[in-house]
């Protein structure tokens, strides 16, 4: 392993940063919108600026999206030139990139997306392709950035393409992300045998008041654990959930493959959000629906030790932040930095925290005009009846990006003359302390 890539090591907190990279491009059969957040947050023009802010906070690993779409842009046709600038200036400022493969986008010329037959080793040629020009100069990857979130986005909701709907669209997707995670990784570490993956997956943590809807809650939670373990290959003909899979359309002989050629990461990369990440099941307008709650660094470590227990592999925090003012963030900054130390103590092997994102982003309704695309509800506030409610729109169709920004970067992004500039807060400076040791 390249000395400037000495990150996640055992026994050491590595303290790094990453920039929001969700990255879609319609294909063109769909009429939807370019989702690309490097556009839309101007870090396309300003990526200098924003890596010198990473590391000028002390941060010593950057996760950072390759753009997929962007760079893969033929069948085995890249376009290096940008992301070749960005490897240079990170190693110049001492950052080891983690490098974030897919960010929910495929390349549009890829007709089915991710439920596309060539899905696997088209990822496998673009994974080892990225990973023998970057040869001693990265050596951390990601194949794919949360697949949990992308089969609902992709699979089960039919936002992103391949615009597929229903549990059957979900578990198509989810096999073909499996399968695609499993021959990326094989790919890499033909190309780079120092190489270390990995894999980065959405946290899932559901409850209810109501007795009826446990048995629900306990479903969505295997069906959260699945997108990791079929790519893990624990998903055999005894496992309690395949024949779940089957009948909502897995081929057997899919699963056969991952269950003899698995993904085996280095790593296991969880993303928490206090605000977002647990759910409450309700009954709303007469159907169940999710409701997003916060449950603080509780449901962290709950789930980092979920994750812990379940697949004894080394963890790194990939993604945690939450939305709000200065005070908000900073707040929430120190409690996980505190709840990370305590479970280190205890004997939890954590390799690294990670803030998510390092400035303000653009929420993803931007491509839909303000309306809300997640798959939770949040509570409403008292004075017309209703209880819960999609998150309301950030602002009026038609309106710039600027208006659809969500505060939960520790650099506040702000509308200057310059355009979108980078304001540092308080979040930012307790950042740098804690990433120093002091």
């Amino acid at each position: 392993m390249s000395a400037r890539s000495r990150v996640f090591e055992p026994g050491r907190l590595t303290w790094a940063l990453g920039i929001e990279d969700t990255c879609v491009y319609p294909r063109p059969v769909d009429p939807g919108p370019v989702l690309d957040e490097h556009a839309l947050t101007q870090h396309d023009a300003r990526w200098r600026e924003d890596l010198r802010a990473a590391a000028s906070l002390g941060a010593t690993a950057l996760r950072y999206g390759a753009s997929w779409p962007l760079v893969h842009v033929a069948p085995d046709r890249f376009e290096w030139s940008h992301l070749d600038d960005v490897v240079d200036l990170a190693g110049e400022l001492g950052l080891a990139l983690v490098l974030d493969l897919v960010h929910y986008g495929c390349p549009t010329w890829l007709e089915g997306s991710f439920v596309d037959p060539q899905f696997p080793e088209v990822l496998a040629a673009f994974a080892g392709a990225a990973a023998l020009r970057y040869r001693s100069r990265v050596d951390h990857f990601t194949p794919v950035n949360e697949p949990l979130t992308t089969a609902s986005f992709s699979g089960l909701r039919g936002v992103w393409p391949p615009h597929a709907t229903g549990w059957d669209g979900w578990v198509a997707v989810t096999v073909s992300i499996a399968l695609g995670v499993a021959a990326a990784e094989r790919a890499i570490r033909e190309a780079n045998p120092d190489a270390v993956v990995v894999h980065v997956e959405a946290s899932a943590l559901y409850e209810t008041d109501h007795g009826h809807l446990r048995d629900e809650v306990e479903h969505l939670d295997a069906v959260a654990r699945l997108p990791l373990e079929l790519a893990l290959g624990r998903i055999d003909p005894g496992h309690a959930m395949a024949q779940w899979l089957i009948d909502h359309g897995a081929d057997p002989l899919a699963l056969d493959e991952l269950v003899r050629r698995p993904s085996a990461p280095d790593l296991l990369g969880v993303n928490y959000y206090p605000d977002l990440t647990p759910r409450s099941l309700v009954v709303h307008v007469g159907q169940t629906a999710q409701v997003a709650v916060n449950r603080g660094v509780a449901g962290l470590e709950a789930v980092l030790r979920d994750f812990a227990d379940a697949y004894g592999r080394p963890i790194v925090i990939t993604e945690t932040s939450i939305e709000g003012d200065d005070a908000v963030r900073t707040r929430w900054l120190h409690a996980a930095a505190a709840s990370v130390a305590r479970l280190r103590d205890e004997g939890l092997d954590i390799r690294g925290l990670t803030w998510w994102p390092l400035f303000d982003f653009v929420d993803w309704s931007f491509a839909s005009g303000g309306s809300s695309v997640e798959e939770f509800l949040v509570a409403h506030p008292a004075g017309d009846g209703r209880r819960y409610a999609p998150l309301p729109p950030m602002a009026p169709s038609g309106s710039g990006p600027e208006a659809y920004l969500r505060r939960m970067g520790l650099l506040r992004v702000e509308p200057d003359e310059t355009g979108l500039a980078r304001i540092p807060t308080a979040a930012s400076d307790l950042y740098r302390i804690l990433a120093s040791g002091r």
